[in-house]
């Protein structure tokens, strides 16, 4: 059986939810966003280590208020760095030996299906690297800074990216070595494998698979998590958990 770490990019300074509490720390029917998004690959017997990145300043706080959480997860704290992919290219350096492949989550994104998460693991094992996306289906516009149309944009073949994005940890370590070559903003990982030469595959994935970005996002989120079958769990992930922290 293959085996993955997986990196939970919980660094983001949320500049947008607009909050005192970062959006992957806010919680959804009394449980915390990142959690969520943390039950759906501990429970995985292909996943041999379990990798958080927060930021510094977030450090204290987390540790305080999710320690235990940490503890029975077995999970391995690891400070964020300027960027998403400092803070991923930080994550790589504690990824264990025996992983074979590394998938990268985002913490916001709490409504992934297992089913989802299946997908795109045995995606990557034949292909190398994958990641989830969606077709767009959305008229797109290019809009100037005065907010005047420029013009209509073609949206064929143009999907959304999602996440988990998983790769074979010998090519994502090639492509990291190589990111300070690549001119502009850097996205998401599998930008940094295209840019490498690497062919990434896409697992069509699901339009409920959202990233929390504002509140009004964590209210969808909670409703599409309520339609949603259960996730299965061993057991609460907090030693003083009771029943109704698994709704």
């Amino acid at each position: 059986m293959a085996r993955f770490a997986v990196i939970l990019a919980a660094a983001g300074k949320s500049t947008r939810f607009r909050d005192r509490e970062k959006k992957q720390f806010a919680n959804i029917d009394g449980r915390a966003v990142w959690l969520r998004c943390a039950e759906l690959f501990i429970t995985r017997s292909d996943v041999c280590q379990f990798l958080v990145v927060i930021a510094p300043e977030d450090r204290e706080k987390f540790l305080r208020r999710y320690m235990a959480n940490l503890a029975l997860m077995n999970a391995q704290i690891v400070e964020g760095g300027a960027t998403r992919t400092d803070s991923v290219a930080n994550a790589l350096k504690k990824v264990k030996e025996e992983a074979e492949f590394v998938a990268i989550h985002d913490a916001a994104r709490p409504c992934v299906t297992p089913d989802l998460i299946d997908a795109v693991f045995q995606a990557a094992q034949q292909h190398g690297a994958a990641i989830l996306a969606v077709p767009v289906t959305d008229t797109l516009k290019k809009v100037a800074r005065d907010h005047r149309i420029e013009s209509t944009l073609d949206r064929e073949g143009l999907w959304q990216a999602q996440t988990p994005q998983v790769f074979r940890k010998d090519w994502l370590l090639a492509a990291y070595a190589q990111r300070d070559r690549i001119r502009g903003e850097i996205t998401d990982d599998a930008q940094l494998l295209e840019a490498a030469g690497y062919a990434v595959h896409v697992v069509e994935g699901a339009p409920t698979n959202i990233k929390i970005t504002t509140k009004t996002d964590l209210l969808l989120a909670e409703a599409i998590l309520k339609a949603l079958p259960k996730p299965k769990v061993p057991g609460p992930i907090h030693p003083f958990a009771d029943e109704m922290e698994w709704r």
